[in-house]
């Protein structure tokens, strides 16, 4: 016989009260309310269900749940009725007639605003607003109306009829995930049809190959890497780091990669401090001896006042799966997005240089802090060019670097856009 006084498996469980199975419904409400809103909950619950939406789906996918109590709900007024049935949202019934609308009005709603529920937050800071037009219930849905089969013919997500509660999951991980997805203020439809493509098919969760996800796990860990490794190395020395935002590192070698296999031979980037370093040695491969002999002040000058590490500029030739594409990071003064309307220019000389009237074999990048857009008018007044004829480049990819850092105040008092952003101008 065991000694009484080792406590058993069964009496830590116990003594776990949060789980303990008399705290069941407790536990199932506050699930609820995190699935639907989680910023509704306390921060340690809400640590605890994020955790849980790591393990895979029933189906083995990663599907996130969805909230319990609606599907209860419509399985409760399927049994009422009797009988269960498939109800085809089709005919000239005036009530489904209606229905039917309110589907297309749903979609519209998550394509204008869904990007205000996407969970862009990870520290939690701000609860989800209210938004009703993206509730069913707005529209005059019902639990009992989650299985009724509407067409949905006019959106990407590879089905011509969705029933109510597969078409919400899928808008829901589209424009509801971690991806703030706005474009429907363009005013070129073909623009909108491309972005809808490219969202709704892959639900903003492209698949990838297991190369593919070791090259990104490759250039995230170089990326962190490096920043550790400076921290730890030259402790205090300003370098503006891109710690939480390591994922650009990312973005930046698809963008590379993508524009060599399109026939771009040469990239102009123009960006501020943030993330600057990490930029030149992970992405245009400058040697990362040079770098910290900079850090170490053993680097040779070529003027004898010299420049900080983080305003110097670099070029280089990099290897694309479409061939060589040069690289150029322009010098960057005190005054950060002055370098916008230089960088503008440099690709435009280069296209008359080259006889391209396309711009088809010159991309400009222009890489700002998040507040930047907000702060400084000169990142607005590059913008108002792209369309004028005299001045206009290929689509510059306008893209936000934007991490949480002890020094900078809350997006929610620095700016007014609610989220870090990442634009587009086109001709």
């Amino acid at each position: 016989m065991s000694d009484s006084s080792t406590p058993t498996a069964y009496t830590a469980y116990q003594g776990n009260t949060y789980l303990f199975g008399g705290n069941a419904p407790y536990v199932e409400e506050m699930y609820e309310n995190y699935l639907a809103n989680p910023g509704s909950v306390p921060d340690n619950w809400r640590s605890y269900f994020d955790a849980l939406q790591n393990v895979p789906a029933a189906d083995g996918t990663n599907t996130r749940d969805v909230p319990h109590q609606p599907v209860i709900n419509a399985f409760a007024e399927l049994a009422k009725q009797g009988t269960t049935k498939v109800v085809q949202a089709s005919g000239a019934d005036s009530e489904l007639g209606r229905k039917r609308t309110a589907v297309q009005q749903l979609i519209a709603a998550y394509r204008n605003v869904g990007a205000r529920w996407a969970d862009l937050d990870p520290l939690k800071r701000a609860e989800r607003p209210s938004i009703p037009e993206l509730e069913p219930s707005f529209y005059g849905f019902a639990d009992a109306d989650l299985e009724t089969v509407f067409n949905t013919s006019n959106t990407f997500f590879g089905k011509d009829t969705m029933s109510l509660r597969e078409l919400l999951n899928a808008l829901r991980e589209t424009y509801c995930g971690t991806i703030g997805a706005e474009y429907m203020y363009t005013t070129d439809q073909n623009h909108k049809r491309w972005w809808q493509q490219k969202l709704e098919s892959a639900r903003t969760n492209p698949k990838l190959n297991a190369d593919q996800k070791k090259r990104v796990l490759d250039r995230l860990t170089a990326a962190e890497g490096l920043e550790r490794f400076l921290h730890t190395k030259y402790v205090g020395q300003k370098r503006f780091s891109l710690e939480g935002g390591e994922s650009f590192i990312v973005a930046m070698d698809e963008l590379i990669n993508r524009a060599g296999e399109k026939g771009v031979q040469e990239i102009v980037i123009g960006m501020a401090h943030r993330g600057r370093l990490n930029v030149l040695v992970n992405s245009l491969g400058k040697m990362p001896a040079d770098l910290f002999a900079e850090f170490d002040h053993t680097a040779p000058e070529e003027l004898p006042s010299g420049d900080v590490k983080y305003h110097q500029g670099f070029s280089s030739d990099v290897s694309t799966p479409g061939g060589p594409v040069h690289l150029s990071l322009a010098f960057n003064p005190s005054h950060l997005e002055i370098v916008n309307p230089v960088v503008e220019g440099s690709v435009r000389a280069r296209m008359d240089r080259r006889g391209d009237k396309e711009g088809d074999s010159v991309l400009p990048v222009l890489v700002h802090g998040d507040a930047a857009f907000a702060g400084q008018g000169v990142v607005m007044e590059t913008l108002a060019l792209a369309e004028k004829p005299a001045a206009t480049t290929p689509a510059a990819r306008s893209t936000s670097s934007s991490t949480t850092r002890s020094a900078s105040p809350p997006a929610t008092r620095a700016t007014a856009a609610r989220r870090c952003t990442a634009r587009t101008s086109s001709r």
